[in-house]
């Protein structure tokens, strides 16, 4: 279901619609927690988020960058660059993992304010700097990359011409 998912709405859009709702997700946890001994009741509002924030996860940021990372190598790199974002993955899958329980005891109901703030960071990289490869080639993607290379090189000489300033 997911790959059809894919193919139809793009996986640029849906990383990003993906880490949205994690943040929207993860704020809410956090209003939820930070409320809930002044409410009863907000305790259905942070289940309701939790569940929100693996169905996103599920949508977009789960999936995707491994469709992201076969298709942005080329044959000859690809096997060690997915070796590596598995590495990635994990470590960082290990790390919250072991960490996590001593972060809430030391942030109490705002531990999730820190997945909102790393999510808004990961939003902001994402939309600026990952591309849509949907429907691409490889050759049409690394052309991507070499124009945004390019036209900050160009920018940059343009600073040197005029001494710092940009028109």
């Amino acid at each position: 279901l997911q790959v059809l998912l894919v193919e139809k709405a793009g996986r640029r859009s849906l990383f990003l619609a993906g880490i949205i709702g994690m943040l929207v997700s993860a704020v809410v946890m956090t209003i939820g927690l930070v409320l809930l001994s002044q409410f009863a009741w907000m305790s259905y509002v942070s289940m309701v988020a939790i569940f929100l924030f693996v169905i996103f996860f599920e949508v977009g940021p789960g999936p995707i960058p491994w469709f992201i990372v076969a298709e942005l190598f080329s044959q000859g790199p690809r096997p060690a660059a997915i070796a590596v974002a598995s590495f990635c993955n994990w470590a960082c899958n290990f790390i919250v993992g072991m960490c996590f329980q001593y972060i809430a005891d030391l942030c109490g109901p705002y531990v999730f304010a820190i997945f909102a703030g790393l999510l808004l960071i990961f939003f902001l990289f994402a939309y600026f700097k990952v591309p849509e490869t949907k429907g691409k080639s490889f050759e049409e993607i690394a052309a991507v990359f070499r124009r945004k290379k390019l036209s900050a090189k160009a920018m940059t000489e343009l600073q040197d011409l005029r001494g710092g300033e940009v028109a």
